[in-house]
């Protein structure tokens, strides 16, 4: 980024012109790059890492292929940070559950019912994550701030069941990680199989009163494999 007005000091030093200027080309990159990755989103998700074209998201966003490659530096670099944004939009929303201050079970329910809502309502992240998985990780491993990205799920899960534990209404001896995988499973599954689902059982799975019970179900099954009365030895 050029900085003009060098020789003029105090100006700059008192948010002049040539600070201004910087603030806008800043703004204007930030969304730039926020369009290109909510339209390389979309296209990612629908084709594959393969089948997307950088010449159609640059026609899409109004932009050029140059200015593409400018910040994401090859069409891996901008699947990547598209993956990359697809998690860090999950983990935003759900930091603002304000589950610490929920009891346990309550604060179970409302984390695996926007777990099953946040899927459900962004198929785009499942057929993201499925393509991912396709390439064995290929991609994502590449990835410095995966881990730290959803390192947060983790936490919060763990502290609720820390509390449950500690109130005597959660069992011994459960992994959070691995509750945080079956959560994961049965919210993703849910969309991904949709479908294929609604087909071979002659059931439409996409209407509003079956989805409004499986979502229940699965809060249920989950807290009931947590709960402390049961036992499953």
């Amino acid at each position: 980024m050029q900085t003009e007005g060098r020789g003029n000091g105090s100006a700059e030093a008192a948010g002049g012109p040539a600070t201004a200027a910087a603030s806008g080309a800043s703004s204007d990159a930030e969304r730039s790059i926020a369009d290109i990755i909510a339209v390389a989103t979309a296209e990612f998700a629908e084709k594959g890492l393969a089948g997307a074209r950088i010449d159609e998201i640059a026609e899409r966003t109004r932009t050029s292929k140059r200015m593409i490659y400018y910040y994401f530096k090859s069409k891996e670099g901008l699947y990547l940070a598209v993956l990359e944004e697809a998690y860090r939009g999950m983990r935003g929303i759900e930091a603002t559950l304000d589950l610490e201050h929920l009891p346990p079970r309550q604060a179970l329910r409302a984390l695996v019912g926007f777990t099953f809502d946040y899927q459900r309502a962004n198929p785009d992240f499942i057929r993201l994550v499925m393509n991912e998985n396709m390439h064995k990780g290929e991609f994502l491993k590449k990835s410095p701030n995966i881990r730290a990205l959803n390192a947060p799920a983790i936490d919060a899960l763990r502290d609720i069941y820390r509390r449950g534990l500690e109130e005597g209404v959660f069992r011994e001896g459960l992994d959070p990680i691995d509750l945080h995988i079956s959560i994961s499973a049965l919210a993703f599954f849910n969309v991904s199989n949709q479908y294929t689902f609604s087909l071979i059982f002659d059931r439409d799975v996409t209407a509003e009163d079956r989805v409004a019970a499986r979502r229940k179900n699965v809060e249920d099954m989950v807290l009931g494999y947590m709960l402390k009365q049961n036992s499953f030895s």
